[in-house]
């Protein structure tokens, strides 16, 4: 079983400003855990890296997590756009339904999980 421990820590505070999304990986093998962070109004929300449409990633290429004009995430395999805040699906193929969210808060000048992750149940496997 792969389990990230809360307290693992994301990144570091100070890659994110307002607006922006940063990518990350935890974990080990095959299926480690793909996340995004992002400062939204003040707060940092943060999920798993992979849309509800067709399990892909939605930075492609990495590291490009937002729609041009930065009010959005934005899927790049098929255009689906997310709310920062929520993860909800606001347009595209997946409309209604959400991106996973993981629990997180600062500490300190980190971003850490704060409650166990299991990574093996969290990961949707397409193939």
């Amino acid at each position: 079983m792969n389990l990230l421990a809360a307290g693992t820590a994301v990144c570091d505070l100070q890659l994110l400003t307002e607006g922006q999304a940063q990518g990350f990986t935890l974990g080990e093998g095959e299926w480690p855990l793909r996340g995004l962070v992002v400062m939204h109004q003040g707060e940092v929300r943060a999920f798993v890296n992979q849309c509800p449409h067709a399990g892909h990633r939605l930075d492609f290429p990495p590291g490009r997590f937002l729609t041009p004009d930065g009010e959005l995430l934005l899927c790049r395999s098929h255009g689906a756009v997310f709310d920062k805040a929520s993860g909800e699906c606001v347009a595209g193929p997946c409309t209604g339904e959400r991106l996973r969210s993981l629990e997180v808060a600062v500490v300190g000048a980190q971003v850490q999980l704060t409650a166990e992750v299991n990574v093996d149940a969290l990961v949707t496997r397409y193939w």
